[in-house]
């Protein structure tokens, strides 16, 4: 009997605004970190655990995303596009994929996640508690920035809280956007409509009863690059071994593209990313920064904790700190 094909969604299709103006040019899927697409890392990570047949929702800069990232076979799956003329939400975007995903217990993941949870351990969770939904849970002291969920004892979820006020949060687990689901939780999705996970399904389970639980993935490493200070940090992560990451591995905590030039008098201290194509003038300090692909540092630039995007020139002599600059 042929073993069932294991199957996953990426939610793609977001215009991710707060990347601005790094985003402009570049959709979110195709944020690098260190050297590759996170949307390439989010495929490496799911076909690690065997899900090798994925979808992906496109919608802002389309078809840069499906040039980037083509059928999927450079990274060891094949990928299943669904064009969104209008977006329909998280969950209204499942929703159309239902053919290609209600076979088997399936996993949905975000885009803009970048983690180490054991996915295995997530799904056995799950069929172990015959849940309808679950959601990956990790562990952050200060909340007020993420989605709050809150579990009874056998992990059962009983609340949400949407980024709660200092000191009324009423658990420490947050949610990762990482989520499997039985075919069943189609039936909870109206169809040709907008439909959020967050806003309007999970509510939804959590009231009703259904079985809807919470895997507690205390000690893993995850982020949400969507902000520009979780990208920074999830990139200083994985440049110091941190967080790792299928297929990827850096000596020391530079990682500096093939096709670069870096001047022989400049400086790079890490955690730094120094993408492809870029060059680095005479004299120019780089300290705890990423150079997108293309961009050029002018002589005696100094950059410190700053992200430069795609094509950028920063001028000879010029200072950035804790800035973010890109072509509009």
């Amino acid at each position: 009997m042929a073993k069932p094909k294991l199957r996953a969604m990426i939610l793609a299709g977001g215009l991710s605004t707060r990347l601005y103006p790094l985003t402009r040019q570049v959709p979110k899927p195709l944020v690098p970190l260190a050297g590759l697409p996170n949307a390439a890392h989010l495929i490496r990570y799911l076909t690690s655990y065997g899900f090798d047949e994925i979808a992906i929702n496109v919608h802002y800069l389309a078809d840069m995303i499906v040039a980037a990232l083509g059928d999927g076979s450079a990274y060891g799956a094949r990928l299943e596009y669904l064009y969104e003329k209008e977006l329909l939400g998280s969950a209204g975007a499942v929703k159309e994929m239902q053919a290609f995903l209600g076979g088997e217990s399936f996993v949905v993941i975000g885009c803009d996640d970048l983690t180490d949870m054991r996915l295995d351990r997530v799904v056995a969770f799950h069929k172990e508690k015959s849940a309808l939904a679950t959601i990956g849970l990790v562990e952050r002291e200060e909340v007020d920035q993420y989605g709050v969920v809150v579990t009874d004892g056998s992990g059962k979820i009983t609340g949400f809280q949407e980024k709660p006020s200092k000191g009324t949060e009423r658990s420490k687990l947050v949610n990762t956007g990482i989520y499997v689901f039985t075919p069943e939780i189609f039936e909870h999705i109206p169809a040709g409509t907008f439909y959020d996970f967050g806003k309007d399904l999970f509510p939804a389970l959590q009231q009703a009863g259904a079985a809807f639980y919470g895997f507690d993935a205390r000690g893993a490493q995850w982020h949400d690059i969507g902000t520009p200070a979780e990208y920074r940090a999830a990139t200083s992560d994985v440049l110091t071994g941190k967080l790792r990451i299928p297929g990827f591995s850096v000596d020391g905590s530079v990682w500096i593209g093939p096709a670069a030039k870096i001047a022989p008098t400049a400086r790079i201290d890490g955690p730094s990313v120094i993408g492809d194509r870029v060059q680095v003038g005479d004299g120019a300090r780089i300290e705890r920064s990423i150079i997108w692909e293309g961009a050029r540092i002018g002589k005696g630039a100094v950059l410190r904790d700053s992200i430069v995007g795609m094509n950028y020139e920063v001028a000879p002599g010029a200072t950035l700190e804790n800035a973010i600059v890109a072509n509009e």
